[in-house]
C-alpha cells in the first residue's frame, strides 16, 4: 500500500524527514518497506532557469531556424539557436541549460549538449512545455510572465510537486490503516507515546447543505444482510473535465492514473479515508431507481473493461429499474459509469458484507481497491461522512449542485463491542508492567474509549474502525505495539523447566524415519492440501470450501497420490526423472457429517535409484526396492509380526497391503496408468502410503520383548517350484508356514522367472526355507522329512513341481 508523506501531512503537521517517519511507523505494526521519491515533472526542472531573449535573427545557414542571444542570470548572454516559430525579442523562456536532462512523454531521457547547429553554436535549448513536462502544447516555445528575472530556476515558477511515498506492507487485519488518515491516526498515538502532540486535522464536512430537490433517486435494498448500510445523493449540472494540478498529483504520487474529475474525486475518498465510492450517470439509471439485489445465476453482465461475465446468484449488484449497472463493491459497468458527456451523478457509499464481495471478487477473478477495503472490513460509521466529503469535492471542482437529501438506508445499527481488560493479564502476556496511567493513555490515543475503572481491570468500547479488535488479547497487542516492542525488557537470567515426554512423541517419530529417509537419498516435500474438485469427483466424503481462492483449490485432499505427483510432474517437465521423495501430511474426509483428519506418510519413487557412473552401471526403481524401504521403516520403528494381502485399491495397478490386528497400517505399489497419464507423467512410479496414525497407535502399544540369541545353527533350503501363472506367492508363503511351525523360521522369495524352456502359462518361484531348532542342532533326516512335507503340500495344493 502506497502512502504519500505530503497528503499524511493534511491529517498531521509533522516536521520529521521521511526515514525518521518511517521508523515510527514500522514500530507501530505498520511496516514501511521502502520510500520512493515522486515528481510531478520527471527530473524537477533541475537545470532549467529562466531566460530573457536578447537578440533573436535569421540563421545564416536555415531558413526556419534562428540565432538567439539569452540572458540566464550570468556574465554573458548564452547563444541558442531556436526552430520555433514564436521566439521573439524580450520573451521571458524556459531555458534548459547545457547538461540539463530532459525527458519525453515515454519517460525516454536525453542530455543538452553544447553543439553546432548548421555551423553556429548552440549554448542551450529553449523549450516548449511539453519538453520541459508541465503540459501537452508543441505550437511553439513558453512565454513566460514578463516580471520573471533571468536566471531563477523554473522549479521555483512552476508549481511542482515533490513527495516521498511510503510502500507500507500491511497486514490483513489492519482494515483501519487502508487509507492516509487511518495511518495519520496510528502515527498520532505512536507521537504521543512520545510526549509530542499534534492534532489530527479532520476533513471538515460543515458546509455540506443541498442546493435543491430537482433530481430524486429512490433506493431499495433488497439484499439487506449483503448492504447493512447504502447511502447515496444526486449531483447535478457538474461539468466532467481533467482533475487540478493539485488532485491529479495526490493520485499520481500512490500510482494511479487521473481519470475526469469525477471518478478522481471517488479515488481520492477511497484513498483519504478508506471508504469506496461509486459514481453513476443519474440520467442512465432507469426509473430514477436503484435497487442493491441478487440477480439468478448465468446473468449476462459486461464490465467496465469491457468484459462479459455470467454472474453468481449469490453476487450482489446494484441495479437500475430494468437491469444491473454494477457488481456491488467489486467493479462498475460499462454503460452506467461517468463520462465526458455526464451532467448529473448518483453518488454511492455503502457498506457491504466482506464475505460477500470476497467470494464475488474471486470467482470473477478481480482485484480492485473498492473490494480490496471491502473484504478486510471498513468503518459502517464512516459511510455517511465520507459521501458529504466526497460529495463537496465534487461540487468544488466540478460545479453543480446538490440535487437530493442523503438516501441513508441503515436498518440494523450494530452494538458497541464491549471488552473488559485485566491488568493482570495485560502483565502476564507482556512479561512486564507497564504503569497503568500509561495503559489508559495508550488506550485513549487510539480512541479506544474507558468507560470504567477497577482495581482489576478496565471497561473498554472499542472503536467500530478497529474490526479486527474484538477480544482482551486483541486490546493488549494493540498496546503493545504502541508502546514499543522494543521497549520491553530482556532479562539476564531465562528461566525455564524440563518438559517430560514420551519417546513416542509424533514429531520424534518423525524426525526418526524422515533422517532414515534422507540419509537414503530422500528428500522432503510439501504440498498444498487444497486440490482441484476434478480429482476427487468420485469421493463421496470429499470435504468443499466454502470460500475457495480458485476452482483448483477448491476441496480438500482425501488422498496423499495426486499432490505427490503434481511434484513428480513438475519435476519430469524439469528434467528432473529420477525421484525419491517423501511427505509428512494429512488428507480430510467428511465421515457421518463430521468432518475428520488422518495422518499419512507417502514415499514416491521414480527412474533409477542410483546414478550411472564408472563403476556402478544405473538400475530402475521397482516394486522390491520400494518395499524394502516400506520394511525398513517398520522395522526400525519396531513394528514386527505383520501380514501383508494383496491390494486391490483403484489408485494401484498392484501392490500389497501391511496389515497388523486388523489396521492396515501401508499400502504400496505400482501406480496405475490412467492416474499416470493424467498428470503427464511418461515412466512407472512407485507410491507407498503408509497411515501414520495406524503406525503412532502400534508403535505406542508395541511391547518389546527379549530373548537369548539362540545357541544352535539356521539351516537354509531351497526349492525352485514350476507353478501356474495364477499362483501368487501369498500362497506358497501361507502353505508353507500352516505345513510347518514349529521349526520354521522364514520364507523368501528370493527370483522369479517367466520366460524361455518353460511351459506355456508357467512361472518359477525360487523359495528359501529358513530352519532352526532352539534346543539342539537339526539333523539331515530331519531337515529331509520337512521339506518333503512342504513339497508334498506344493504339489497337492498348487499342482507344483521341481525344476
Amino acid at each position: 500500500m502506497k502512502i504519500s508523506y505530503n497528503w499524511l501531512k493534511q491529517f498531521l503537521q509533522i516536521d520529521w524527514d521521511a526515514q525518521k517517519t518511517g521508523g515510527l511507523l514500522t514500530d507501530l505494526g505498520l511496516e514501511v518497506e521502502g520510500i520512493s521519491q515522486f515528481e510531478s515533472v520527471k527530473g524537477g526542472l533541475k537545470g532549467i532557469v529562466i531566460g530573457h531573449v536578447l537578440t533573436c535573427e535569421k540563421h545564416p545557414n536555415a531558413d526556419k531556424l534562428k540565432l538567439t542571444t539569452v540572458d540566464i542570470g550570468q556574465e554573458a548572454p548564452l547563444q541558442i539557436v531556436c526552430g520555433a516559430p514564436n521566439v521573439a525579442i524580450g520573451q521571458k523562456v524556459p531555458v534548459a541549460t547545457v547538461g540539463t536532462i530532459l525527458y519525453t512523454p515515454e519517460g525516454e531521457s536525453w542530455v543538452i549538449k553544447k553543439g553546432k547547429i548548421r555551423g553556429e553554436v548552440s549554448e542551450g535549448m529553449i523549450c516548449a512545455e511539453d519538453e520541459i513536462g508541465v503540459g501537452e502544447s508543441h505550437d511553439g516555445i513558453m512565454v513566460l510572465n514578463e516580471e520573471l528575472v533571468p536566471g531563477t530556476p523554473c522549479s521555483k515558477v512552476f508549481d511542482i510537486e515533490n513527495d516521498e511515498v511510503f510502500e507500507i506492507g500491511l497486514t490483513p487485519n489492519r482494515a483501519d490503516a487502508m487509507s492516509h488518515f487511518g495511518v495519520a491516526r496510528d502515527l498520532k498515538a505512536g507521537l504521543e507515546q512520545k510526549e509530542i502532540q499534534k492534532e489530527l486535522v479532520t476533513p471538515s464536512v460543515s458546509n455540506f447543505s443541498i442546493d435543491n430537490r430537482s433530481l430524486k433517486v429512490d433506493v431499495e435494498v433488497i439484499e439487506s444482510d449483503l448492504a447493512p448500510r447504502y447511502c447515496g445523493v444526486t449531483i447535478s449540472n457538474l461539468v466532467v473535465q481533467d482533475s487540478p494540478d493539485w488532485l491529479k498529483n495526490r493520485l499520481k504520487a500512490i500510482g494511479l492514473a487521473p481519470i475526469n474529475n469525477v471518478v478522481d474525486v471517488t479515488n481520492y475518498v477511497l484513498h483519504e479515508l478508506g471508504q469506496p465510492l461509486h459514481a453513476f450517470d443519474a440520467f442512465k439509471i432507469k426509473g430514477n431507481k436503484v435497487e442493491v439485489k441478487t440477480l439468478p445465476g448465468g446473468t449476462k453482465f459486461t464490465t467496465l473493461d469491457g468484459v462479459e461475465r455470467e454472474l453468481h446468484e449469490d453476487d450482489l449488484m446494484i441495479c437500475d429499474a430494468g437491469s444491473p449497472m454494477c457488481i456491488a463493491g467489486v467493479f462498475g459497468g460499462l454503460h452506467s459509469g461517468v463520462t465526458e458527456h455526464t451532467t448529473s451523478i448518483f453518488l454511492e457509499s455503502a457498506y457491504f458484507d466482506s464475505v460477500s464481495i470476497r467470494k464475488t471478487a474471486k470467482r470473477h477473478g478481480l482485484n480492485t481497491d473498492a473490494s480490496f477495503r471491502f473484504e478486510r472490513g471498513i468503518d459502517i460509521n464512516l459511510t455517511k461522512y465520507a459521501l458529504k466529503r466526497a460529495a463537496l469535492l465534487i461540487r468544488e471542482i466540478a460545479g453543480g449542485y446538490i440535487t437530493s437529501e442523503i438516501v441513508d438506508l441503515f436498518p440494523k445499527k450494530p452494538q458497541d463491542r464491549q471488552v473488559f481488560l485485566t491488568f493482570n493479564k495485560i502483565h502476564s502476556l507482556i512479561g512486564q508492567e507497564i504503569p497503568q496511567d500509561m495503559i489508559k493513555s495508550i488506550l485513549s490515543s487510539l480512541e479506544i474509549r474507558i468507560n470504567n475503572v477497577t482495581e482489576s481491570g478496565l471497561g473498554l468500547t472499542i472503536p467500530t474502525y478497529r474490526v479486527d479488535v474484538t477480544r482482551e488479547v486483541d486490546v493488549i497487542e494493540e498496546i503493545l505495539r504502541v508502546y514499543g516492542y522494543n521497549n520491553i525488557d530482556f532479562k539476564e537470567k531465562l528461566n525455564a523447566s524440563i518438559a517430560k515426554t514420551s519417546r513416542f512423541e509424533n514429531y520424534r517419530i518423525q524426525d526418526v524415519v524422515g533422517n532414515m529417509l534422507a540419509a537414503k537419498g530422500f528428500y522432503e516435500i510439501m504440498t498444498n492440501s487444497l486440490v482441484s474438485s476434478d480429482i476427487t469427483l468420485q469421493d463421496d466424503s470429499a470435504v468443499q470450501m466454502l470460500n475457495p481462492l480458485s476452482s483448483d483449490l477448491s476441496v480438500l485432499r482425501t488422498s496423499m497420490l495426486h499432490s505427490g505427483l503434481q511434484t513428480v510432474s513438475y519435476n519430469h517437465n524439469r528434467q528432473k526423472t529420477d525421484l525419491k521423495l517423501f511427505e509428512y501430511g494429512k488428507t480430510y474426509h467428511r465421515v457421518d457429517g463430521l468432518h475428520k483428519e488422518r495422518q499419512h506418510l507417502a514415499i514416491f519413487i521414480s527412474g533409477d535409484r542410483s546414478q550411472n557412473s564408472w563403476s556402478v552401471d544405473s538400475k530402475k526403481s521397482e516394486f522390491f526396492y520400494l518395499k524394502g524401504i516400506v520394511d525398513n521403516v517398520l522395522e526400525r520403528l519396531g513394528l514386527r509380526d505383520i501380514d501383508t494381502k494383496p491390494l486391490t485399491e483403484s489408485a494401484y495397478a498392484e501392490g500389497i497391503s501391511y496389515v497388523k490386528n486388523n489396521k492396515t497400517l501401508v499400502s504400496l505399489g505400482l501406480v496405475n496408468k490412467a492416474d499416470i497419464k493424467e498428470f503427464d507423467i511418461k515412466q512407472e512410479v512407485f507410491y507407498a502410503d503408509l497411515d501414520w496414525d495406524a503406525i503412532l497407535e502400534s508403535v505406542s502399544t508395541q511391547n518389546v520383548s527379549f530373548k537369548e540369541i539362540p545357541k544352535f545353527p539356521e539351516v537354509t533350503r531351497d526349492f525352485a517350484l514350476l507353478l501356474d501363472n495364477s499362483v501368487s506367492f501369498q500362497e506358497v508363503y501361507d502353505i508353507a508356514w500352516n505345513t510347518e511351525k514349529k521349526l520354521l523360521k522364514k520364507v523368501n522369495l528370493f527370483d522369479v522367472y517367466m520366460g524361455k524352456n518353460l511351459p506355456e502359462g508357467k512361472k518359477s518361484y525360487a523359495v528359501s526355507f529358513t530352519l532352526m531348532d532352539e534346543k539342539k542342532t537339526l539333523t539331515d533326516k530331519q531337515i529331509d522329512k520337512i521339506m518333503g512335507k512342504l513339497l508334498t503340500q506344493y504339489q497337492k495344493e498348487l499342482g507344483a513341481k521341481l525344476r
